[in-house]
């Protein structure tokens, strides 16, 4: 097996995060703990229809990561491959938190591996008490005023009750 050589460890942690979860903040702060520099990388997917813009997510990721000093956030909506040469980085941080999720997140390392044998796919375990968390729960249940407090930081609560005040 080749040894890759880096200066700085650069992963990214891509995903829609619409909103951003404590589940995704686990992720990224274990994250942060393991590698030089997290880029916190916003998808922005024409084929789904997200209640926050890019713009929105990112501001709200800011807010939520601005105590972690070596998380940086920023957006694409390019190939994850093309987005990490750009940025230099050679691993791609994922979290897990069910059977089903690996089978998806298998198929799309596998892809991007065959797309460039220089990245390298870290799967991470969600925390015990967020593996039944989803950004899809969170809306739902801000959709219908209930209780999400546990579920995503103050910032992102007071975000998704705007958004929902109307409704």
């Amino acid at each position: 097996m080749k040894k890759i050589k880096h200066e700085a460890t650069v992963a990214v942690c891509p995903g829609s995060f619409d909103p951003v979860t404590y589940g995704h903040l686990d992720i990224i702060s274990r994250a942060a703990e393991a590698f030089d520099r997290v880029i916190v990388a916003v998808l922005n997917n024409a084929s789904k229809k997200p209640l926050f813009t890019v713009e929105e997510r990112m501001q709200l990721l800011q807010e939520v990561t601005k105590d972690i000093p070596n998380v940086e956030v920023d957006g694409f909506d390019d190939l994850l491959i093309n987005y990490m040469t750009q940025k230099k980085a050679h691993i791609i941080v994922k979290g897990l938190r069910a059977v089903s999720d690996f089978e998806y997140e298998l198929q799309m390392a596998s892809m991007n591996r065959k797309l460039s044998d220089k990245i390298e796919t870290f799967f991470m375990m969600s925390s015990s008490q967020y593996s039944y968390l989803s950004s899809s729960i969170v809306k739902q249940l801000a959709m219908f005023h209930g209780p999400i407090e546990d579920l995503v930081p103050p910032a992102v609560e007071k975000a998704l009750r705007v958004k929902y005040a109307g409704r």
